[in-house]
């Protein structure tokens, strides 16, 4: 499942890469670039964290 976590995200890449080569917005892509990794950095870490208060909760039932 991680593989098609990474797969997902080297297809986003390329599309956002094939789109800026079009319109010449190659700095455009490199700052959508950065915003993606920091959003699915966060989101990781959110369902992480999520995960850990789920465990917790079910052990003080």
């Amino acid at each position: 499942m991680e593989f098609f976590k990474n797969g997902l995200h080297i297809l986003y890449a390329v599309i956002l890469a094939v789109v800026s080569v079009f319109t010449g917005e190659i700095i455009t892509f490199i700052m959508l670039g950065f915003i993606l990794m920091a959003l699915l950095t966060i989101n990781e870490t959110l369902k992480k964290i999520l995960k850990k208060l789920s465990a917790k909760g079910e052990g003080d039932e």
